[in-house]
């Protein structure tokens, strides 16, 4: 029996499953669409105001990188004018005459000291050559490092043994002298020291050379999932239906890492950016003229006593893509995994 209560509420007819013109006592029924796990991290990372602050930072530094030649020619300067020289715009200790930096209206961000080539062509050409290099870097780190951590953690046994030992080894090694010590032992085997050294190979050998002691942290982190994961049921179940290994690992085993690709995407990015104006800077990364960040902090080091402008603005540009890389690093993580606690 019915009480008036459940009558009045309850539909006399049943509600179609999936009808969205259904009503339950005049009222319409939303129809249930189920969301997938990037579509609910998608949700979570739009209500993240700082990240996505932060995304449309870091998008703006890309822009910048890519349309630089557009810039540069909107701009009516290039980077490798020596307008101070040839306007007289030094004085005789290679200084601009004007006071910071020499910027007016013509040099937005002044002229660089010695040389006197314009300081903003010379900042938006070192964002896309120090970005355009660590791109490199993380991709092929975090491609080789997926790799190796994929066979590490789904063979095991002698392969995780050996493999895990030479991922040790590598890690020994102190990165910053290894980077000092060995990108001109491998322009050497290349280029003899007394021929012209072209632009491309001290590139390579920086993403070389910066690759072969990045990949281990991405490694190690895949291969403590997949260990995890090959385990479960569902890599069971693969098995019994006679899936070989090369599907279990591209249709069971990625899908269930991305999430982790991506977050060490987006915080390797920055250091790789950081770790390569350090080699320029240092005077064993990309040689000038070629405009790079760290060139830019090394001319401005060595005129810092006399006017700090020249180290303002990429000092300033070089702090806002790393904090904002960063901080969109750990949005990017709450929202693919939103019980994890900073």
């Amino acid at each position: 029996m019915t009480s008036p209560t459940q009558a009045a509420t309850e539909p006399s007819d049943p509600v179609p499953a999936g009808d969205p013109s259904a009503t339950v006592a005049g009222t319409p029924v939303a129809e249930l669409v189920g969301r997938s796990p990037g579509q609910l991290a998608w949700v979570r990372f739009k209500r993240d105001r700082v990240g996505i602050a932060c995304a449309l930072t870091v998008i703006g530094f890309i822009l910048v990188a890519l349309a630089a030649p557009l810039i540069s020619k909107l701009y009516g300067k290039d980077p490798y004018q020596l307008y101070g020289q040839d306007r007289g715009l030094l004085n005789s200790y290679g200084i601009p005459l004007k006071p910071n930096g020499g910027i007016d209206s013509d040099f937005w961000f002044g002229i660089e000291p010695n040389l006197g080539r314009d300081v903003f062509t010379l900042l938006i050409y070192g964002i896309r050559t120090s970005l355009f290099i660590a791109l490199a870097v993380t991709l092929v780190s975090v491609a080789v490092g997926v790799l190796i951590g994929l066979v590490q953690g789904y063979m095991h046994g002698k392969v995780d043994y050996f493999v895990g030992r030479f991922s040790d080894l590598m890690l020994s090694f102190p990165q910053q002298l290894f980077f000092i010590a060995f990108t001109p032992v491998i322009i050497a085997l290349f280029v003899s020291p007394r021929d012209e050294e072209p632009t491309y190979l001290r590139v390579v050998a920086l993403i070389l050379v910066q690759f072969l002691l990045g990949w281990m942290s991405v490694g190690r982190l895949v291969r403590a999932q997949i260990l995890s994961l090959r385990e479960r049921e569902f890599i069971e179940a693969a098995r019994l239906s006679g899936a070989s290994n090369w599907r279990i690992i591209r249709k069971e085993l990625l899908p269930n890492i991305w999430s982790t690709i991506l977050v060490q995407f987006t915080l390797l990015l920055p250091v790789n950016v950081t770790a390569e104006a350090g080699l320029s800077y240092l005077g064993v990364g990309v040689l000038p003229p070629t405009p790079d960040w760290g060139l830019l902090f090394q001319s401005g080091a060595n005129y810092f006593e006399s006017d700090i402008t020249f180290m303002f603005f990429p000092g300033i540009a070089m702090v806002i893509f790393v904090v904002a890389f960063n901080l969109l690093g750990d949005s990017v993580r709450d929202a693919i995994d939103p019980k994890t606690v900073r």
